[in-house]
């Protein structure tokens, strides 16, 4: 079970590659591999502690207010992280900036909160929130290695190819979709092949 979980959260659902959600963070924190991993990872305690909440008061929260009290539940743990990151690791807080806060409105977390903890119990609903978030993770570090090497000649702050001239393109809003859009082409790709391959 937990093999076809991460699958799924992984691979054949990945929320950034496969459902296209969470492309503004994407883009602007996947510059470098300390910025994606650390995006991704504050992204997946949010999406799972989140998750596990919103399913344990799901059958108390009235219909027409359900996003507003998905929001403050989020919340909640945007700023535990925002403080967690101020505290132990400063220089990350200010290279990601405004984009943690901002996890409070992204819809990778919106998304699963109304698709799928309002609906499941919370074991279920923490399964989904970790593997959506190692998702997440996964495809920030792919475009950071490719950007951050693309772009600066530079992987995890040593140098990567000696004589490379770096694209700084790739570093910039620009090469970030050029990237993304790359990524998820070969990721559609490697799909329908290996549907093709089983039919």
């Amino acid at each position: 079970m937990l093999k076809e979980e991460l699958k799924r959260g992984i691979i054949t659902e990945n929320p950034l590659l496969i459902l296209v959600l969470g492309l503004c963070p994407s883009l602007a924190t996947s510059t470098s591999v300390q910025n994606g991993f650390g995006m991704g990872m504050a992204v997946t305690f949010v999406l799972a502690c989140s998750n596990v909440i919103i399913s344990i008061v799901r059958k108390g929260i009235p219909g027409k207010v359900r996003i507003p009290c998905f929001i403050v539940v989020i919340a909640t743990f945007v700023t535990m992280v925002q403080l967690l990151m101020k505290s132990y690791l400063p220089a990350l807080d200010k290279q990601l900036g405004i984009f943690v806060p901002l996890i409070v409105v992204n819809c990778i977390i919106l998304g699963r909160a109304e698709a799928y903890a309002s609906k499941n119990n919370p074991l279920k609903s923490l399964i989904d929130g970790i593997v959506m978030g190692l998702g997440f993770t996964a495809s920030l570090c792919i475009l950071s290695i490719i950007r951050e090497i693309l772009g600066s000649n530079k992987l995890l702050g040593l140098n990567f190819f000696p004589g490379y001239d770096p694209m700084t393109v790739f570093i910039l809003a620009p090469g970030g979709f050029f990237t993304i859009a790359a990524v998820m082409a070969l990721v559609r790709y490697l799909g329908n092949r290996r549907k093709d391959t089983k039919a």
